[in-house]
């Protein structure tokens, strides 16, 4: 019995020397154990590694093999609709971010400076499904963050170097990936300045986080916070640059409309301005912007000035809502119809039930976003009770669509 107490506590992992009592299992090999934490750290430590060696392959970029803008464009029309102008600009910033990565130095000294880009557009006209798709063709490292949950080093929310972190943590923190990766920063208007008087209290989310942004944006050498959030002094900074690094901002940029107008609407005195008239259309006024409407919406203009390429998203129409609904590769209709196919029955939609839904999401002003939501309304009654029928095709009728829709609103207004 004493024999085998002794043996049991002799046999201990080769590698961190903890006993068969102090482990949960000891795997025992030829010539010594090892136990399951030390399996899992080396697991890990190998997952690393393969990862490292995968971003440096990545890395070795060739310009032969670079997607030109006029692919970048096809690839991102399979999912996005319209928009051209965004996603040339969106193109071409790429490619030339990808060439001046590649850059060599030599005799003439000619160093290609970046572009940062800012565009603007209403809720829902596809500013962020942009950002998404392009992710997918890249071959550096992308991060989408959020404007919103920043504010001023010392305040409640996140510090501005917490942007950086989730570029570290998609390069699997390899700083020299990160350094050439893009950045797109949503939600950018929600840092606006909140007015333009003055005040006794710190406008620590809107104009501090703008200035904070600055030093990002130009290009120096930022500390970030490994795992994000707060930073204190005791954590163990990573130092970043950011020359080399692509910022792309978007924002809705509400109510931006009526400075445009405000602007465009300043006569000018003297007889030339009757001859110098432009037509204006009304109805699309964001396609008017220039740099000083952000300005007066609420943007520093040394923030502006660090996002020299502007650019406009057009609001939805009633021709490419009802494209949406179809026509892309992951559209709402395709992603239901897959759905439901996996329980084996096939979904089918009346082409005056789309017309129904686009109507609908015109009347409710969501862009994209409200077709979801509108197909999400016709379409729960089905999900539930579909897949546990033996029904073999369904089809979404008119009739049927209005009456979902009446059930919906009517159960809203009797919870108020």
């Amino acid at each position: 019995m004493e024999n085998s107490k002794t043996t049991r506590n002799r046999n201990k992992c080769s590698f961190c020397g903890r006993t068969e009592n102090e482990v949960g299992f000891l795997i025992t090999g030829v010539n010594g154990c090892i136990c399951d934490s030390c399996v899992e750290q080396a697991h890990e430590i190998v997952k690393e590694a393969n990862m490292h060696s995968h971003a440096g392959k990545s890395g070795n970029i060739r310009l032969e093999e670079l997607p030109k803008p006029a692919e970048i464009k096809d690839f991102l029309d399979q999912y996005v609709i319209g928009q051209d102008d965004a996603k040339r600009y969106l193109s071409v910033a790429v490619y030339n971010h990808y060439k001046r990565l590649l850059q060599v130095s030599d005799d003439n000294d000619v160093e290609i400076e970046k572009s940062n880009i800012i565009m603007v557009g209403s809720t829902g006209t596809g500013k962020t499904l942009l950002a998404r798709t392009i992710a997918k063709l890249l071959k550096v490292p992308f991060t989408i963050v959020d404007a919103t949950v920043l504010t001023e080093a010392g305040y409640v929310g996140e510090d501005i170097e917490s942007l950086l972190t989730r570029l570290l943590q998609v390069a699997d923190y390899n700083v020299e990936e990160a350094e050439r990766g893009i950045v797109f920063i949503d939600e950018i208007d929600k840092i606006a300045r909140k007015g333009d008087n003055p005040s006794i209290t710190r406008d620590v989310s809107g104009e501090g986080v703008q200035q904070g942004l600055l030093k990002l944006l130009e290009g120096s050498i930022v500390n970030v916070p490994p795992q994000g959030g707060r930073k204190h002094p005791e954590q163990k900074m990573i130092p970043v640059n950011t020359k080399n690094i692509l910022f792309i901002c978007g924002g809705a940029f509400e109510g931006i409309e009526r400075k445009i107008a405000q602007r465009l609407n300043t006569n000018v005195v003297g007889y030339n301005s009757v001859k110098e008239a432009v037509k204006i259309d009304r109805s699309n006024m964001m396609q008017y912007i220039a740099p000083q409407d952000l300005k007066s919406f609420g943007l520093i203009p040394e923030i502006i000035g660090r996002l020299p390429i502007l650019t406009y998203l057009n609001p939805l129409d009633r021709n490419a809502l009802r494209n949406i609904l179809t026509e892309p590769k992951n559209s709402i209709i395709k992603q239901y119809i897959k759905l439901l196919d996996m329980d084996g029955v096939n979904l089918v939609f009346q082409p005056e039930v789309l017309d129904y839904i686009v109507d609908k999401a015109i009347e409710y002003k969501l862009g994209a976003r409200g077709l979801r939501s509108i197909v999400e309304t016709i379409m729960i009654d089905v999900m539930y009770n579909v897949p546990s029928s033996n029904v073999k095709e369904f089809v979404v009728t008119l009739d049927y669509a209005k009456e979902q829709m009446e059930k919906s609103n009517l159960s809203r207004l009797q919870s108020v």
